[in-house]
């Protein structure tokens, strides 16, 4: 909960559906730094919320450690469950599915499995488990036997992206469609809204980057780690720069500056038109605003099939245009629906052209009102609340 993504895709939900008259105890496991930093803010939100939260230390490295900590997450979900007899199991992810399954076994608790893409091949994709090494192909074989029971046991599923679920309906695992919501990473449309950041608010955040009015700016939210195409990302922006008089890149990420200027160097991009800075979640909304365009690029891999990227909801709602990649989940059918920017089929210079060209088409009310329809955090927490009323009668 102390990571962005927590703040972003966790706790948003859980303090729609407390509102609704649940009340959830919570179990995540936070790297020490993070939690020393933010114990006090986090806790605070959920006891507002009616939320307890039961945070456990998560440490780094090796198989062996991960099985102690996961041997904890049984243990302590266990312990409250004989404490507190919960009405539901609700598993974000394969880990915490394990406890979902278990103690559906042990005490015949409905389980949700909200499966958030698929995990275990996204492993092998992002080259973290290479199928090579026989430990790493016997953890990857272990859960999908284990990804199969958990869609046949959980009393409902939750998947991130359409796209997601039409490729499970392929597979031979009975009743997955009847029991499946497709629900994607929303986005709090009160705090991600054009209307709340005023010129003067951005005219200040321009100076305090560095970055002259005239500029126009490309944007990128968000972190650059095993799945984001930097390089990429950088051959379009030096592409885009060759359209405009004055251009600057503005990464809004926590990432160390160094690691994009060494790319950007080898791609002879000039360092005074690349910007980087790390806002905190509540400031990210007013920097995005500073974009004219946005640009992620993502591996397309098989286990992208069920990726929603929290970043375009986020982009979609400030009105601002899009130039991603075709073969992430839903992503490239939402753009050309709601005309909200251009999809590029290919990684080279004729296709960012064209994509910077078909910009055109941008319609600022309908990516918006796509946000609405399809990425509203109200929307979200409708449809959870609907599984669990289906669940809970």
């Amino acid at each position: 909960m102390t990571d962005p993504l927590g703040q972003s895709q966790v706790l948003p939900y859980l303090i729609g559906l407390s509102k609704e008259g649940y009340v959830f105890h919570l179990i995540s496991f936070e790297k020490p730094e993070r939690l020393q930093a933010n114990r006090k803010q986090i806790k605070e939100i959920c006891e507002t919320n009616g939320i307890t939260w039961h945070p456990q230390d998560y440490s780094y490295g090796g198989i062996k450690r991960t099985i102690r900590q996961v041997r904890r997450m049984l243990k302590v979900a266990d312990y409250l469950f004989e404490r507190h007899h919960f009405d539901l199991i609700h598993c974000r992810s394969y880990i915490s599915a394990l406890a979902g399954q278990k103690l559906k076994k042990k005490y015949a608790v409905p389980f949700v499995f909200d499966m958030r893409g698929f995990w275990a091949d996204e492993r092998v994709d992002g080259k973290l488990w290479d199928l090579k090494h026989p430990i790493y192909r016997t953890i990857y074989n272990y859960f999908k036997r284990k990804e199969k029971q958990f869609l046949k046991e959980a009393d409902a599923i939750v998947s991130l992206t359409h796209t997601g679920l039409n490729e499970m309906l392929t597979w031979d695992i009975k009743s997955i469609g009847g029991k499946t919501k497709v629900i994607p990473c929303c986005v709090n449309l009160d705090y991600f809204n054009p209307a709340i950041v005023n010129s003067a608010i951005q005219t200040d955040l321009k100076h305090n980057l560095g970055i002259d009015p005239e500029t126009k700016i490309l944007g990128y939210v968000g972190s650059i780690g095993t799945w984001y195409m930097l390089e990429e990302m950088l051959d379009f922006y030096a592409v885009y720069r060759t359209q405009q008089s004055r251009s600057s890149f503005l990464f809004i990420s926590a990432e160390p500056k160094e690691r994009i200027l060494e790319v950007s160097r080898m791609k002879g991009i000039p360092e005074n038109e690349i910007v980087v800075q790390a806002v905190a979640h509540k400031e990210v909304s007013a920097h995005v605003a500073l974009f004219d365009l946005s640009v992620f690029f993502i591996l397309p891999s098989y286990s992208k099939k069920a990726s929603s990227p929290t970043k375009q909801g986020e982009l979609m709602a400030m009105g601002i245009p899009i130039v991603c990649n075709n073969g992430v989940g839903d992503t490239a059918e939402l753009i050309k629906k709601y005309s909200a920017g251009s999809v590029v089929d290919e990684f080279n210079e004729n296709a960012y052209l064209q994509a910077i060209h078909e910009l055109t088409t941008f319609d600022k009310t309908e990516a918006m009102k796509g946000a609405n329809e399809y990425f509203s955090l109200v929307e979200g927490v409708r449809r959870y609340n609907e599984i669990y009323t289906h669940l809970l009668g």
